[in-house]
This record gives structure tokens, sequence and C-alpha cells, in this order.
């Protein structure tokens, strides 16, 4: 079954601002790379590039927000799940030629001082990101204020250890981070 348009567009288009930004994509990329005709990226976005960027940012976060879920199911042990985030994203930095980092942070980075529309949405996946985070590392035990905290120091140790692994082309600032991030994870769990 063919993947609708609009849905083509959307994914293309995430794939692409991952690995490119989303200055360095553009709209003739993102029709091709979707097999779409043109003036289709107007048709279901008005707004241009823009509102693509805007979608793109919030689809993407809603997929790696699943992440999550995955890695931190109700019940799991909190320093085991933490560890296996971090390794999960280096394997996957490994896999990927160190290509395939976080697409949210990508586009931040870029987009964060120049467009609000887009910086206000990499902010709300991030803040989604984090209470869900805080909302499992609470059902862990960890108190509420503490939780947020914690994912909140997780997501920035992260996306910083992305920046690190890409530039070094190493696993290492994951592995670091990750180690550091489940050991704060298993202090918090002592201190409940």
């Amino acid at each position: 079954m063919a993947t609708p348009t609009r849905e083509r567009i959307v994914q293309s288009s995430a794939e692409l601002f991952r690995r490119q930004g989303f200055t360095g994509t553009g709209v003739k990329q993102i029709v091709a790379e979707a097999s779409a005709p043109f003036g289709s990226l107007y048709h279901f976005f008005p707004g241009g590039k823009e509102q693509l960027g805007e979608e793109v940012i919030r689809w993407s976060g809603a997929l790696y927000g699943q992440l999550i879920d995955i890695f931190f199911p109700p019940g799991a042990d909190p320093v085991t799940a933490t560890r296996a985030f971090f390794e999960g994203a280096a394997q996957t930095l490994v896999e990927t030629d160190f290509a395939d980092a976080c697409p949210i942070a990508t586009v931040a980075l870029e987009v964060s001082s120049t467009n609000e529309p887009m910086r206000q949405a990499c902010a709300e996946v991030f803040e989604g990101w984090v209470a869900l985070a805080s909302e499992r590392l609470s059902a862990a035990g960890i108190s509420r204020a503490r939780s947020r905290r914690l994912a909140m120091s997780m997501l920035c140790s992260l996306e910083g250890a992305f920046v690190l692994a890409r530039a070094m082309r190493s696993t290492e600032p994951l592995q670091v981070a990750g180690a550091a991030c489940a050991q704060a994870v298993r202090e918090a769990r002592r201190r409940r």
C-alpha cells in the first residue's frame, strides 16, 4: 500500500532534517525524496517549509518519545533502563556511521535564535520528553522534584553526548554520560 503524499513528505523531511538540518535541506530535495509533486508541499503546508518544519518536529518528537516507553516501561529498574537507553543511543550512532542523533536537537540548534514557532515546537517536544521520563522515575519511587531534575539532566547529558560523539566519531561520550546518569538515578533511589 502506498504511503499518502503528506505522510511521505513529513517522513522524508524528518530524515533529511535529522541528517542535514533544517536550513541545509531544500524544498526541491524534500519533494524529490518523498516522490511528491512540487506543489503538494504547499498544498499540505500552505505556510511552506516553516509550517512543515513545525510538523516534522512534533511528529519526530512523538516518534522518538516512544523510546522512553521502550526503555523505561512501567516496573522497569530505572538504573538498568538508563544504562540501556544510552547504550541504545550509542549503538544507533555506530549503525548509522554517526549520522543519526536526535532530530530535535539538530533543528533546535539551528533555529532557536531565528525562528520562534520552530523554537517553541522544539521546546514543547523536549518538555514532553522530560515530563514522561519524570513520570517513569517517580513511578520507580523517586520524588517528583528529584525525578524532574534527573530527567532534565539525562536529556542534557544525552544531547551533549550526541554532539561530542558525532564530532569525535566515538561512543565514549555516550558511555560516560550513560554511566553518570545511571549513577545519579541509583543515588536518587537510595535517598527516597
